[in-house]
Parts: structure tokens; C-alpha cells; sequence
């Protein structure tokens, strides 16, 4: 192994432990907490969840194993099936976070209309169709034998052995992408662009009022004046900044190797190794990048895991204390007060 694939070797290494945690604590937080299992966004975030913690433990651990052996390390009947879930997992969590913005864009655009719009029964249906969609491509390449160990990405994906089948393989590549990356892209853009717009709407009505209430306070102290002014800048930016984290991880992450795979369909092109593994790296690191931005950093989140360890401290000072049992009860009552 020369010092990239080292490095690439530790950097899957890094992103397994990391996402395999997170996505696990995310599912910990919708099982312990009523309050986000009853919103409709939280069965998004569970699918997704799902869909990262099965790519960590059946994708990552293959690819770390072929950039170490250089080959192929499993039979070819379980590197189709890891093949096959990795393509159907890869393009469910894309319809996933697709799902998600446009929950979000519901929320922001239609307030007063969302528990019409976007019923938990919804949120199913729309699941259910990403699990359908998702399955389709799948099945097609696993029937007409375009499963196999890639070298070029050191893992068991789309591949063809057969240049007599070039063009169908082409057009199934093509119409794949199109319909999973560039549709997921499509919706995250047009749904975030419409959050952001809303968002600086307010923002603006916001400053306005801001600014007639500094003229009117003619004694105000210049340095509270600046801070509101800072303020300011701030919240316009703070609505930019995330918009700016939902679609750019997501070109980031997926972008290079979807056109990578397109690029590879010429027939002259002949895709770098190292580069077909750092693109392949940049789409496992989604899966831990997923977690932290659409829910460990929120504050719901983070008073339900608070709560979890203050419970865990409890029962390890008083572990047989009747008294324990009511500081519980009531730490959960102010918990959902304040969420």
C-alpha cells in the first residue's frame, strides 16, 4: 500500500466509527423521545438513519478491505449482494434528504396549512415510494449481471464485463443518475431556494422593525446600537449558512462520483484509481455528515441526549433509590415543557 491508499484506509476507517455512532445515537434519541416520533420530519430522518448505519457495516467495510488485499475479498454472490444494497441504500438516502426538504419547505412556505399538507401518513407514503424507486435500478443491474467488484473503486458496485452490452449499460447508467442524483439535486434546490427566500423575508421585515425602534430610542448606548446592527448580520447570514450546508454537502459528497461514473462511459476514459477511491470515500462521508446536519445539532436533539446521560448518571449514583425514579419523572415533564 503506498501512502493515499494508507490514508484513504484511515480516512474509511475514521468515517465508519463516526457515522456508526451517530446514526446510532439519532436512533436512540427517536426511540427514547414520543416528542420526535410524533413529527412528521423524524420518520425521514429514522429512514435515513437506517440507510447510513447499513451502508457503514456492509459498503465501508468491503471497500476498506480492497484497497488493503487489492482484490476482490469476498465471493462473487455476496459481492453482488453488497453491490446491490449499496446501489438501492446510496439512492434511498438521496431520496431521503430530498424527502426532508421538502417537508422543510412545507413547513416554511405554508405554516399555517402544514398539518393539512404534510400528514405523518404522508411521510409514509412518500417512503414507501423512495424504497420502490430506489429497489428498481438495483434489480435490473443484479438481473442483467451489472454487479460486480470494481477495481477502479476498490468495491463491489456497477460494472460491466461485457463490451457487447456497452450501450445498454450506458443508457442504464445514465437514466440511473438522472433519475436518483439528479432528481434528488433538482427538488434539494428548488425547496431550499424557497426556504432561503422566505427566510430573508423575514429576516428583512425583522431589520426593519430593528431599525425604527433604534431611531425611536434616541438614548441608546452606541455600543448596544452596534450589537443589533451585528445582530443583523448574523441572522441573514445564519439562514444562508445553512441552506448552503443542505445543498453544497450534497454536490460535495455525491457529485464527483456520479460524473466520474458518467465520465468512465466514454470509451476511451480510463478513470484514476486513487481517484476513483477518494470519490468513493466522499460518498461514505455523507453517511457521517447526515446525522449533524439534519438532527444532532438541533436543540431537540441535544436535551433529549442530555437527558439520556443525566438518566444514565442517576442510576449509576442511586441505583436502587426510589427517589431516583421521581427526579426521572420530572426531569422528562421539564423536558417536554421546554421542547
Amino acid at each position: 500500500m503506498d501512502f493515499t491508499e494508507i490514508f484513504l484506509a484511515l480516512f474509511i476507517a475514521v468515517v465508519l466509527i463516526t457515522s456508526l455512532i451517530s446514526n446510532l445515537l439519532v436512533l436512540v434519541c427517536f426511540i427514547y423521545s414520543s416528542d420526535i416520533r410524533k413529527q412528521v420530519p423524524g420518520i425521514f430522518i429514522v429512514n435515513l438513519s437506517i440507510c447510513n448505519i447499513l451502508i457503514t457495516v456492509i459498503s465501508m467495510p468491503s471497500t476498506l478491505l480492497g484497497i488493503i488485499k487489492h482484490r476482490q475479498v469476498f465471493h462473487d454472490c455476496i459481492c453482488q449482494t453488497v453491490g446491490f444494497l449499496e446501489t438501492f441504500l446510496t439512492s434511498n438516502t438521496m431520496l431521503s434528504m430530498a424527502a426532508l426538504s421538502i417537508d422543510k419547505w412545507i413547513a416554511v412556505v405554508f405554516p399555517l396549512s402544514y398539518t393539512s399538507k404534510m400528514k405523518y401518513k404522508d411521510a409514509v407514503i412518500m417512503i414507501c415510494y423512495s424504497w420502490v424507486h430506489s429497489l428498481t435500478f438495483p434489480l435490473v443491474s443484479l438481473f442483467l449481471s451489472w454487479v460486480n467488484y470494481n477495481k477502479t473503486y476498490a468495491s463491489c458496485t456497477l460494472f460491466l464485463k461485457e463490451e457487447a452490452e456497452r450501450r445498454k449499460y450506458t443508457v442504464f447508467t445514465a437514466v440511473f443518475h438522472a433519475a436518483t442524483f439528479m432528481l434528488s439535486l433538482v427538488v434539494l434546490s428548488f425547496t431550499y431556494m424557497k426556504v432561503l427566500k422566505v427566510a430573508r423575508f423575514h429576516c428583512k421585515r425583522i431589520d426593519i422593525i430593528t431599525m425604527q425602534t433604534l431611531v425611536l430610542l434616541v438614548d441608546i448606548h452606541p455600543s448596544v446600537k452596534q450589537r443589533c446592527l451585528q445582530e443583523q448580520k448574523r441572522r441573514r447570514q445564519r439562514a444562508t449558512k445553512k441552506i448552503s450546508i443542505f445543498i453544497g454537502s450534497f454536490i460535495i459528497c455525491f457529485a464527483p462520483y456520479v460524473i466520474t461514473r458518467l465520465i468512465e462511459l466514454l470509451p476511451f476514459v480510463r478513470v484514476n484509481y486513487h481517484w476513483g477511491i477518494i470519490s468513493k470515500c466522499l460518498t461514505y462521508s455523507k453517511a457521517a455528515f447526515d446525522p449533524f446536519v439534519y438532527s444532532l445539532l438541533r436543540q431537540q436533539y441535544k436535551k433529549v441526549l442530555v437527558n439520556i446521560v443525566n438518566r444514565m448518571l442517576k442510576r449509576d449514583l442511586y441505583p436502587s433509590s426510589g427517589h431516583n425514579s421521581s427526579l426521572d419523572t420530572e426531569n422528562d415533564y421539564c423536558l417536554q415543557r421546554n421542547s
